[in-house]
Formats: structure tokens, C-alpha cells, sequence
């Protein structure tokens, strides 16, 4: 057994209990949760890792230990029988709770501040760990090879055999770093996403041709625009590009679990260049098109639009 203190400030100190040896996903990002929201609190708190049930019992946050679920005591865990329940409504309902999702149930809304980005979240990130570790699969493998799961990153972090002299605790406490990265940049995301809905519905709704729609900045729009049955291309700013200002067009999805599109790009358009690609469509400043014809590029905003409307016609 070894303690784990993270020293956010001088302020009274908290006491997390999980349990020892190898470590899960779902017990790295329950743990990366109260990181989050004991720092934003700006209290300490100190992670015990043990099975020991007197240590346990002293606990002020136990989690994927302890055979307890009890929300009211701070209790997370899921292993007892019985287990800890299912989520009930929405694209999540019955996949069971793990530690991170029981954690992030009480406490996701306020980590976040928002109630859209946490069901966001739980959709994206919290239900999906927690399938796994319960032994849901969720994805149906079409070939011999499998998606490559942020599961198996974590498992990877497990000391194997050889290495003898790697402690699990140290190896828990990296992966608890790396997980509030990821949990922090996704309710970054999820937040940015949620104030980006709203606009992206108003241009729609103000779009004289809804097949067609105009961004001015580069929102997150697959979901919000997959709900309505018009938009076949957007036309959006892209940034991070070397080369200066660039504008995209990109086909809506038919389905947003896959990567058809309600309508393709033009077949002639596949792979083409610069030259190449400003001759076969007419457009001067024509960039780039996706050979998988989901994806053109322009240096203006025009010029995106012109490609938009002739791929509306083709």
C-alpha cells in the first residue's frame, strides 16, 4: 500500500481510497474527476490505494473499492452484487455504471458547470469506459483487427513482468495526470461546443439555402446540423493551415457514426491538386479535394462556396 498525496493547497486534506495492484480506466478517470474537483475547490486531498477494509472505512471518498454504492456517503463502487445500477434514458440507457461513471454522476455537473456538456461527456467518454470495464463491447469488429481504445493505452501502463523495479502507484499517478488532460480538454470542448450550438442553429435558420450552410468561424456543427434534414455541405474557416487563410467544405454525414455523406463530392474531384483541381472545377483559388470526396479546400471564402454549389449540382 502506498500513499498518493497531490498538494493543491494548505486547506484541510481529503482522504481518497481505491483499491491496489493493477489499475483500470475507469478508476484512473474517477480518480482524474476529484483531482479536477478538489482543485477547483482548492482543497488537498491524498489517494490511498489498498484493499485493507479499516483503511477503507476512513476513507472520505472511496471509490472501485470497498463493495458499497451510496452517493450520500461518497461510496463508488460498482463490484458488489448486484452492481451499481444502469444509466436509464438517452443513447446511454442500460449500459451499467463503473467507479468513473458513479464519480462523475454526482460530481460531473459541477466539474463542468454545464448540464448539456455533462450528458455530452457521459455520451462521449464516462459511458463508454464505463461499458468496458463492466465487459460490454459496444463496437461490432468487421475485421480481424480492432479499434484501438483509450483502455488499452491505460492497460499498457501497467508494469509488465519484467519490470520489477516500475511501482504501480507511481505508474496510477501518471495515468491520473494523463486522464485529467483528457477530461479537462474534453469538457473544454464539450462546453465550447454547447455555446457553439446555438449559433450554428441561428446561421441555419437564417440560411436561404439550408442545403448550403455559411459558417464564420469554425464551430462544431456534425452533430448539431445532422439533426436537420437540409444541409448536405458546409462551408467554414479552417485554421491552424501554414499557408494563410483557408476556407473548407465539408459533406454532412448521413449517419454521424459513420463516414457517409448525404451527398459526395464530385468522383472527378478525387485527390485533385491546385492546377489539377482549379481546372476540373473552374474555381481559381481551388486547393485540395479529399479523395474519400468528404473534404475540399479553397485560399477564400468564395471560392469553398463556388466548389459547395457546383458539387450541390453535380
Amino acid at each position: 500500500m502506498k500513499n498518493i498525496i497531490m498538494k493543491i493547497s494548505k486547506k484541510s486534506k481529503k482522504i481518497l481510497v481505491t483499491h491496489d495492484g493493477s489499475f483500470h480506466t475507469d478508476d484512473i478517470f474517477a480518480a482524474a474527476t476529484f483531482s479536477i474537483y478538489f482543485e477547483n475547490l482548492g482543497e488537498t486531498f491524498e489517494i490511498i490505494r489498498t484493499r485493507n477494509p479499516e483503511i477503507i472505512e476512513k476513507g472520505d471518498y472511496i471509490f472501485d473499492v470497498g463493495g458499497i454504492y451510496n452517493a450520500e456517503i461518497n461510496r463508488f463502487d460498482h463490484h458488489q452484487a448486484g452492481g451499481a445500477g444502469r444509466r436509464a434514458s438517452g443513447a446511454e440507457a442500460g449500459i451499467e455504471y463503473a467507479s468513473f461513471g458513479l464519480v462523475w454522476r454526482k460530481f460531473g455537473l459541477e466539474v463542468c458547470g454545464s448540464p448539456k456538456a455533462f450528458e455530452m461527456i457521459d455520451r462521449k467518454l464516462v459511458a463508454p469506459i464505463d461499458a468496458g470495464d463492466n465487459g460490454l463491447d459496444l463496437v461490432l469488429n468487421k475485421y480481424e483487427v480492432s479499434p484501438y481504445l483509450i483502455q488499452y493505452f491505460f492497460s499498457s501502463m501497467n508494469p509488465t513482468w519484467q519490470e520489477e523495479s516500475l511501482s504501480n502507484d507511481e505508474m496510477f499517478l501518471k495515468c491520473v495526470a494523463i486522464a485529467k488532460e483528457i477530461l479537462s480538454r474534453e469538457i473544454t470542448q464539450a462546453k465550447d461546443g454547447v455555446l457553439a450550438q446555438d449559433l450554428v442553429v441561428s446561421i441555419y435558420k437564417n440560411a436561404k439555402d439550408k442545403r448550403i450552410i455559411v459558417l464564420d468561424k469554425h464551430y462544431p456543427f456534425e452533430y448539431v446540423l445532422h439533426s436537420f434534414p437540409e444541409p448536405l455541405f458546409v462551408v467554414y474557416p479552417r485554421v491552424g493551415e501554414d499557408s494563410g487563410e483557408i476556407w473548407g467544405v465539408k459533406t454532412v454525414r448521413e449517419d454521424i457514426k459513420t463516414f457517409k455523406s448525404r451527398k459526395n463530392l464530385p468522383e472527378s474531384w478525387a485527390g485533385l491538386r491546385d492546377k489539377d483541381l482549379q481546372k476540373a472545377t473552374g474555381v481559381a483559388d481551388a486547393i485540395f479535394c479529399h479523395r474519400g470526396l468528404f473534404m475540399a479546400k479553397a485560399k477564400s471564402k468564395e471560392g469553398a462556396i463556388r466548389l459547395a454549389e457546383l458539387a450541390l449540382k453535380a
